[in-house]
């Protein structure tokens, strides 16, 4: 029986230690430090800059094959860490090799706040969802520095696109790069153009030269010496073709780009209140569109933060270019629409900027800067602002009252009406007072007078869709009141307008409603709001929100009606009914 306990107990270490000593030993193969042809005598010096950045290359060339081979962007454990750090400073050693870095392991353990919460090809993809820019500029042979910066300029976009989902990430470049070179590109590290693009690891001379491989010095001087002459003429004849041929392409490119930027600005109207920026007092503006000055990502396109050379703070929003005329006509209708209106309750236009370069053709909107971000971060995502600070009665009821005020401007002071078709917390921005202004009229359309207006495009965010324009593409002023009533709703309760009950999508509307017939109204309210403000006048903003909101467009007031029913200017009619929601038990059981 001892015998038996020692013999089980002799297993269970040797499986411990095995375990214990496979978790912790390096899983990266350095042998590559010694056979890819990179130029070490860059680390002559150990501590100087070039050295350390191809060290650090080289590191990250043997994580790419990690990320290859296992999915996994760094390594699991301090002690894995320690031991790969180990291992590769001592193929290092073995070219006689010892710069001062890397001397730490910190760089090397996955960590969540490294970009985005990525840890695994997994992850990459639910963050990313598509490669597809990474495919097709980088899944090349890299024949030409073009490709070389066609590729690490799509790095650069979707290093941006990880680090707007977490302003605090400090290394999505590298898990781009990483995984550009471990999962993207096949050719990474056998083919040396496309590891020296990814890692900008120095060449040695012979990397360089492949046809001289072999080949003596004197072999090569009486080579070069003997085809000389010959080479001479059809040299110099090939390099003025060359010569004017490039001149011609370029400015035949030139050209295109001119006639592009020109073509726009032809279809914006002049108008006195907005300026044409060029290019570069965007660029300084916001410091080259530099990472920390984004603000706002979505598929729209960019905004970041900018301050103009008179301290003037701006929101510079570009938009996407997917090369089709569709981006054209939002930019210039959007630029046509906002410039010709002036209300404090609409986000002021600034100027514009069209610019086509090598970089392809972009646009630029340029607005006043809103420091108190949007309606939606101030419902669902208040960060450091305070609750109580943030839900106190006077200042909802305050946006309410602003929101409906620009829409009366819009359909009923100015000719032709405008409808705005997108309403959402999202497009509702709080500038330093937390006086709230109507933004992004992207999809804003003037109306045709005194009829309705049907569309095959419609356009706008689900749940904030009139169900008549939804459904049948019949666009009217109340259309944009339906939203509005939504944004009532949101705005008072908390809630977002689409939650869930029973596991079933539960629109906010019709939760609204179950707790007015069921005489219940103060449910509805957010727990301070409703501590904070007098009952009889947030029970009045509920019912001018379940009444824009009505299904039955005859049924809803005007923007108009709507604000002086919220400012007791008119009495607000009893509440219609409204059809069951599809939700309801009587539908289940049919």
């Amino acid at each position: 029986m001892g015998r038996t306990n020692n013999w089980w107990a002799l297993v269970f270490c040797l499986i411990t230690l095995f375990s214990f000593s496979a978790y912790s030993s390096c899983p990266i193969k350095f042998s590559y430090v010694k056979t890819f042809p990179w130029n070490t005598t860059v680390c002559v010096e150990p501590t100087a800059k070039t050295c350390c950045q191809a060290i650090q290359g080289l590191l990250n060339l043997g994580l790419s094959r990690y990320l290859k081979d296992t999915s996994k962007f760094y390594l699991p454990n301090q002690d894995a860490a320690s031991s790969c750090l180990t291992d590769f400073k001592d193929e290092l050693a073995s070219l006689d090799l010892f710069p001062s870095c890397p001397n730490t392991t910190k760089d090397l353990v996955s960590n969540l706040s490294n970009c985005a919460g990525i840890e695994t090809t997994e992850n990459w993809d639910e963050k990313v969802r598509s490669s597809g820019e990474l495919d097709l500029s980088c899944n090349t042979d890299f024949i030409g520095l073009t490709q070389c910066k066609s590729c690490l300029d799509a790095v650069s976009k979707v290093s941006s696109l990880l680090t707007a989902f977490d302003q605090n990430s400090t290394k999505c470049s590298v898990y781009t790069l990483l995984y550009t070179a471990g999962v993207v590109n096949k050719r990474v590290p056998d083919d040396v153009r496309a590891t020296f693009c990814m890692f900008q690891l120095p060449l040695s001379s012979s990397a360089t030269s492949d046809g001289s491989k072999g080949l003596s010095r004197t072999s090569i001087l009486k080579i070069v010496f003997g085809l000389f002459g010959a080479l001479t003429g059809v040299l110099g004849a090939g390099v003025v073709i060359i010569v004017y041929r490039k001149s011609e392409s370029i400015r035949k490119q030139n050209a295109l780009h001119e006639e592009y930027v020109r073509g726009v600005k032809a279809k914006v109207l002049p108008n006195t209140g907005a300026k044409w920026f060029n290019i570069g007092e965007l660029e300084q503006a916001t410091g080259g569109f530099s990472q920390r000055n984004l603000i706002g990502q979505g598929g729209y396109g960019v905004v970041y933060k900018g301050v103009l050379s008179d301290g003037t703070e701006v929101a510079v929003k570009q938009l996407l270019d997917k090369d089709t005329n569709g981006d054209d006509v939002d930019f210039t209708n959007e630029a046509e629409i906002i410039s010709k209106i002036r209300h404090r309750n609409l986000l002021i236009l600034r100027g514009f900027c069209v610019t086509s370069d090598a970089r392809g053709n972009r646009r630029f909107l340029v607005y006043d800067f809103m420091s108190n971000g949007s309606l939606d971060d101030y419902l669902f995502n208040r960060g450091s602002i305070s609750k109580r600070e943030g839900l106190d009665w006077p200042v909802p009821k305050s946006i309410i009252l602003d929101v409906a005020k620009g829409l009366a401007y819009l359909h009923h002071e100015i000719k032709p009406a405008i409808y705005h078709r997108d309403i959402k917390p999202t497009n509702i921005l709080l500038d330093s007072d937390m006086k709230a202004r109507l933004a992004d009229f992207g999809l804003a359309k003037q109306s045709t007078e005194g009829q309705s207006h049907f569309t095959t495009r419609v356009a706008g965010t689900y749940g904030y869709l009139a169900p008549e324009y939804a459904l049948y593409g019949q666009l009217t002023e109340k259309s944009d009141v339906y939203s509005f009533g939504i944004i009532i709703l949101e705005i008072l309760s908390g809630r977002k307008v689409l939650g869930t009950s029973d596991s079933s999508t539960v629109l906010i509307i019709d939760w609204a409603w179950h707790h007015v017939k069921s005489r219940n109204v103060g449910e509805i309210f957010d727990p301070i709001v409703r501590d904070d403000g007098p009952k009889i006048v947030m029970e009045r903003f509920v019912h001018v929100g379940l009444l824009c909101a009505h299904v039955m467009v005859t049924l809803r007031p005007t923007i108009a009606d709507a604000l002086k029913m919220l400012e007791s200017d008119i009495d607000i009619p009893e509440l219609p009914e409204r059809p069951l929601p599809l939700g309801h038990e009587s539908f289940r059981s049919s």
